[in-house]
């Protein structure tokens, strides 16, 4: 006992030694871990690609989100903040159909009618609601009410005309958020996967079989089985992600079951198979100097696997932007947006 003790003292005087004629062991950055952003080192293997730039949609840093073709090509899409809607044709005309006002949309979707559905937050406080307006921004109709208490943030229709959204309530630990589906007739709300951190996204797979959604605040993507509309299928839900870093935003699916999530914060896109596992992503010019970090949304042009990729830069000068790049395969139909 006696040698140990001396054998332990002579290791930390030489230790205390070391520090004291010299610097101790430190870290560095490294190629990889630089600026706000790095890749985790579990998604710095995956097969990436950059996107590149498609659009400028302003000099301005707006937050802009819920892009949908229409079936003649034209490409809405909103802006939180200042609640306005754009439409940008083919030959990339960008107007206004709808000024400024307190919708803060987050989400929209086409309906087979042609009317747009727009998912707005409100003050997201208490007043979010889901509308619908002509494509020429008239004729504003409420479908989902202040009143009934959900802050929609986004929104996707299945092949009956019924629609899912999601409730962006709740934070990292209270869990009051969900997804809820609207019937066609618009006379019913379902819950259907409640006690959320601020659900986000959402987005079906081909044919409907499965809804996918973002929990905001907790970082996860969930796969949901369903049986119907409104019915899970047994042992149906799972978290096949748990995602580092901030934060899983809006959801697009393609035609091979794979499911694109935008990363809010991260300036990428996260693709992953069917069953939710990781297979690829779409990295924005500029993330690694912290810029275009607030990718939001994206869509894939109609029959194609053209994806564009919606982001801003916020205060640090390159405005907002849409990116273009390509999937694995052809994006999934949405489903009422079909004639």
């Amino acid at each position: 006992m006696r040698m140990f003790r001396h054998t332990l003292l002579s290791a930390l005087l030489v230790s205390s030694a070391g520090f004291a004629n010299g610097a101790p062991p430190s870290l560095s950055y490294q190629s990889g871990i630089e600026g706000p952003a790095p890749i985790p080192p579990s998604e710095q293997s995956l097969q990436s690609v950059t996107a590149e730039p498609w659009f400028k949609v302003s000099d301005d840093g707006l937050q802009l989100e819920g892009p949908a073709f229409d079936s003649n090509g034209n490409l809405y899409f909103v802006e939180v903040f200042g609640g306005r809607i754009f439409k940008l044709t083919p030959d990339k005309e960008l107007t206004t159909i709808l000024g400024e006002n307190d919708l803060a949309p987050a989400g929209l979707a086409i309906h087979q009618d042609g009317r747009l559905y727009i998912a707005g937050l409100g003050n997201f406080q208490d007043t979010g609601s889901v509308v619908s307006i002509r494509p020429d921004g008239t004729d504003m109709q409420t479908v989902v009410g202040p009143e009934q208490g959900y802050l929609p943030d986004d929104l996707v229709f299945d092949d009956q005309g019924g629609f899912y959204f999601t409730d962006f309530r709740g934070t990292s630990t209270e869990k009051t958020g969900g997804v809820y589906y609207v019937s066609p007739d618009q006379s019913e709300v379902t819950p259907i996967l409640p006690n959320m951190a601020i659900a986000n996204g959402v987005a079906l797979g081909p044919k409907g079989k499965f809804l996918w959604t973002t929990e905001f605040s907790a970082g996860r993507l969930h796969r949901v089985g369903m049986s119907d509309a409104t019915t899970i299928a047994p042992f149906g839900t799972s978290v096949t992600y748990q995602f580092t870093g901030p934060a899983p935003d809006s959801i697009r699916t393609d035609q091979d079951g794979n499911v694109y999530v935008a990363m809010y914060g991260q300036g990428r896109i996260l693709a992953f198979n069917g069953n939710g596992m990781p297979i690829g992503q779409i990295l924005l010019p500029g993330r690694e100097k912290g810029h275009n970090l607030r990718s939001t949304s994206m869509a894939f042009r109609p029959g194609t696997n053209e994806l564009l990729i919606f982001t801003n830069d916020w205060d640090k000068g390159e405005g907002s932007q849409i990116f273009r790049a390509e999937g694995f395969a052809e994006g999934t139909a949405l489903y009422a947006n079909q004639p």
